[in-house]
């Protein structure tokens, strides 16, 4: 499980980070949280379908949600080393689980209120 990765280098590095990708977002669908920021991006979808949003209000509800699915990565990426390097419960620990759930509620909020600003106008 914890065995050492080989790095690849160069051009077949340039190959290998589409499966790299692929990976993360394979890990990142085994969290509860990551499937409720899916499913809450296609409620958003759906509303802006029905107020009849522009083009470019949907460009910006992807561009939110896209780095709402990064925070969320990074959010995961942050209590999988956490737990790996000190699985006891520690106050420092716990600061850097918090800190990385508030910047993904900080973008969920973003989400929030610009679905209802675009709603609202």
């Amino acid at each position: 499980m914890n065995e050492p990765v080989d790095k690849k280098t160069g051009l077949a590095h340039l190959f290998a980070a589409g499966s790299y990708s692929y990976a993360g977002f394979s890990r990142a669908l085994q969290e509860s949280a990551f499937r409720h920021e899916i499913l809450f991006f296609l409620a958003g979808l759906g509303i802006f379908l029905t107020v009849g949003a522009t083009p470019a209000e949907f460009l910006g509800l992807v561009i939110i949600f896209l780095l709402t699915f990064g925070f969320e990565a990074l959010n995961t990426a942050i209590e999988e080393v956490i737990d790996r390097v000190s699985p006891e419960m520690s106050t420092t620990g716990k600061h850097a689980k918090d800190l990385g759930s508030f910047a993904v509620f900080c973008t969920l909020a973003a989400a929030t209120l610009y679905i209802a600003w675009v709603v609202i106008s």
